[in-house]
C-alpha cells in the first residue's frame, strides 16, 4: 500500500468485500500493519452494488505504488506489503463483467490491475497473508476453502450474473475447482500465467495458447528476486565475518592484533564477498551452471570461485596466513555458495516442494561437513 493512506471508512455491508477501515497505523511507504489494512490513493471511488458498495481501483501505478514494490523487493516492509482482502471494481463492471481472483499481496493485485486498464472488471482478492498467488498456492493460503468463503461472504453471486472466476495458473496448486463449483455454483476457469496474456486470453474467448502456459524464469525474472534473498540472509554473513576478524588474532603468543588487522580484515572481506557472489551469481547464471541440484550449481560455482582465489593469492603471499588457512577455503567457499544456491529453490519456478525436501536431506549433511572440515583446517593453521 502507498504513502499518503486514505482513513475514511467505507460505507459497506458487513460482509468480506469492503471492509472498515478504522484508524489504521501506517507503515510510510509500504502500507498499514496488518491489524487493520485500509485502503490507499489507489482506491479512485466506489461503484453500488446489490451486496453493497465497493471499492473502485486506478489501473495506472502512481511512483509511490513503484516506491513500495521497490522497498518490498529489498525486504523493506515486506510482510505488511498487503491490501484488505475482498470484492474491488476497475471501471464500470456490469453484472456480465468478469471476475479476476488474485491475492493480497500488493505487487501481485498492483500487476493485476494495472494489466486491465479500459477495462470493466471485479477483482476479488484472496487473503494470503500477503504472500504471492504461486507461494500461496503451495502454503494453501491461495485456497479452496478461502476462495469459496470469499465468493459467499462478498455475496458475488448477487453482483454478477454469471457464474465464472478467472483464477491465475499460478494459483491452480491451491484450487480443487470442482469443490468450488460444488460449494458456490462458480465454474473456475484458469487463466494465463501472465497478467500481460489475459486481454489475448478473453479475446479467444478463455482459451489459452500453449505459450500462455508455459512458465518462464529468465535473467531478470531472478535477478529481480535476488535483493530480498540478500537482505533476507544477512544475518549469517556479518556475524561470520565479526568472527573470522576476532578469531584471526589467535596463533602463537595467543593474541595479537596485529593479525587481526593483516588477515582478519581479509578472511572478514571474503566471507562478505563470497556471501554477495554466492547470492548473486548463481540465480543469474542459474540455466548454464552445471548440475540439476541447486547445491550442486552452487558448489560449481564455488570451485571456480576457490580456484581464481588461489590464482590471485598465489602472486600475493600475505593473502592467506599459510597453506592451511589457503586450503581452508577451498572446502568453506563451495560449502558456502552451495548452500546459498540452494537457499534460492524457495523462489524458483523449477523446483518443487518433495523435490526441495529430497536435496536438503542430502545436500546439507554434506555442506555442513565440508564446512566443518575447511573450519578446522582454518583454526589449525591459526597455530602453524
Amino acid at each position: 500500500m502507498a504513502e499518503g493512506q486514505d482513513k475514511k471508512s467505507a460505507t459497506a455491508p458487513s460482509c468480506c468485500c469492503s471492509p472498515v477501515v478504522e484508524t489504521p497505523v501506517s507503515v510510510p511507504g509500504i502500507g498499514v500493519s496488518s491489524g487493520n489494512i485500509g485502503f490507499g490513493p489507489w482506491v479512485v471511488g466506489h461503484i453500488t452494488t446489490a451486496a453493497g458498495e465497493i471499492p473502485v481501483v486506478s489501473t495506472a501505478l502512481e511512483s509511490a505504488d513503484r516506491r513500495g514494490a521497490y522497498k518490498a523487493r529489498w525486504g523493506i516492509g515486506r510482510m505488511n506489503y498487503r491490501v484488505q482482502p475482498g470484492l474491488y471494481a476497475v471501471g464500470r463492471p456490469t453484472a456480465k463483467s468478469q471476475v479476476f481472483v488474485s491475492a493480497n499481496y500488493k505487487m501481485s493485485f498492483d500487476h493485476l490491475r494495472s494489466r486491465l486498464g479500459g477495462s470493466d472488471a471485479w477483482l476479488l482478492v484472496l487473503d494470503t497473508r500477503g504472500i504471492n498467488v504461486w507461494c500461496a498456492a503451495g502454503k494453501g493460503t491461495f485456497g479452496t476453502d478461502e476462495l469459496v468463503k470469499r465468493v459467499i461472504g462478498c455475496r458475488l453471486n448477487e453482483i454478477v450474473s454469471h457464474r465464472r472466476l478467472i483464477v491465475p495458473q499460478l494459483g491452480a496448486p491451491g484450487i480443487a475447482a470442482h469443490t468450488v463449483k460444488e460449494r458456490t455454483g462458480f465454474r473456475v476457469v484458469y487463466g494465463p500465467v501472465r497478467a500481460a496474456d489475459l486481454a489475448a486470453f478473453l479475446a479467444a474467448g478463455f482459451k489459452a495458447t500453449p505459450e500462455m502456459r508455459r512458465v518462464t524464469f529468465n535473467f531478470f525474472d531472478r535477478i529481480a528476486l535476488v535483493p530480498n534473498e540478500l537482505v533476507h540472509n544477512l544475518k549469517y554473513p556479518l556475524p561470520a565475518a565479526a568472527c573470522f576478524l576476532v578469531f584471526s588474532g589467535f596463533g602463537p603468543g595467543v593474541y595479537a592484533w596485529e593479525r587481526v588487522v593483516s588477515f582478519g580484515l581479509v578472511n572478514a572481506l571474503l566471507v562478505l564477498a563470497v556471501y554477495l557472489a554466492g547470492s548473486i551469481i548463481p540465480a543469474a547464471l542459474l540455466p548454464w551452471l552445471p548440475g540439476r541440484a541447486f547445491a550442486v550449481k552452487g558448489a560449481w560455482f564455488g570451485l571456480v570461485c576457490a580456484l581464481i582465489l588461489g590464482v590471485a593469492a598465489a602472486g600475493e603471499p600475505g593473502v592467506f596466513r599459510n597453506t592451511l588457512a589457503g586450503l581452508s577455503w577451498f572446502l568453506m567457499i563451495p560449502a558456502a555458495t552451495s548452500f546459498i544456491a540452494m537457499n534460492f529453490t524457495g523462489c524458483s519456478t523449477y523446483t518443487s516442494l518433495s523435490g526441495v525436501q529430497r536435496e536438503m536431506r542430502v545436500a546439507v549433511p554434506v555442506q555442513a561437513g565440508v564446512a566443518v572440515a575447511g573450519l578446522g583446517l582454518w583454526t589449525a593453521g591459526l597455530f602453524i
